[in-house]
């Protein structure tokens, strides 16, 4: 492969979008640039944009490539496949009529709503799935029973599954009605239908569930079945969560 050759640190930033040239000379003069940890602060700085690691104001700017990075709110009843071998409603249809070839990054079940990354990133899904990068994840869930403040001190501790113990990072009961309550968790851990068979140990069935949140992207507005494209400090973001 052909070295990219170094070029000036304005040029990078202009083109990541932050403005004009001259704008971006005002960046670096301030102080607000760094590069691979360095404030850059004099003009004339070159870089190589593929490998170096490049933030304004602390958020990293990615480096520019052909991949795509989307996300999508996965409806209820879609199967997280692009190719369900048993006919039932997949990815295939929601992502019809895109060239470039997509692939979801971890799973949802069929019951389950939100929030899933799409992209042709092979090597950042790979990272976004390792267990090692404990990236944490957010779902409201409709849970029958009337949840008190106790159970979320008893699901931080951790409560023991069939396939060892599991807790949550983060608990907070939303909302008590009519013998049903709204809560919402952070949980780093991504062992098959956690979340269902956590509540479901506590004693608390899941009626409805859906994730909201992805690391550092969070399903915001985006319609049941649509999607969009990760924003430039989003991408930044979510690189740093399995880069550092």
């Amino acid at each position: 492969m052909t070295p990219v050759a170094e070029i000036r640190l304005q040029k990078v930033l202009a083109q990541a979008g932050l403005g004009s040239r001259r704008r971006c000379d005002d960046m670096i003069a301030g102080g607000r640039v760094e590069v691979n940890g360095e404030i850059i602060d004099i003009m004339g700085a070159r870089v190589n944009p593929m490998t170096d690691v490049i933030r304004v104001d602390g958020k990293r700017i990615p480096a520019p490539n052909d991949h795509a990075y989307l996300v999508l709110n996965k409806p209820r009843g879609v199967v997280t496949s692009m190719a369900d071998e048993r006919g039932r409603p997949d990815l295939s249809s929601i992502v019809a009529g895109r060239e470039d070839r997509l692939f979801h990054v971890g799973r949802l079940d069929t019951d389950t709503s939100g929030l899933l990354i799409l992209t042709n990133d092979g090597d950042l899904a790979h990272k976004l799935a390792h267990p090692s990068f404990e990236i944490t994840k957010t779902y409201i869930a409709l849970v029958e029973g009337t949840v008190t403040d106790a159970l979320g001190a008893r699901l931080k501790a951790g409560i023991e599954l069939d396939d060892g113990p599991a807790q949550v990072d983060r608990f907070q009961v939303k909302d008590t009605s009519r013998g049903r309550s709204l809560v919402e968790l952070d949980i780093h851990m991504g062992r098959n239908r956690i979340v269902r068979r956590l509540l479901d140990a506590a004693g608390h069935p899941v009626l409805e569930l859906t994730r909201t949140a992805f690391g550092p992207l969070h399903l915001g507005g985006v319609a049941s079945g649509a999607m969009r494209d990760l924003t430039r400090d989003e991408l930044g973001a979510l690189f740093d969560s399995v880069e550092g």
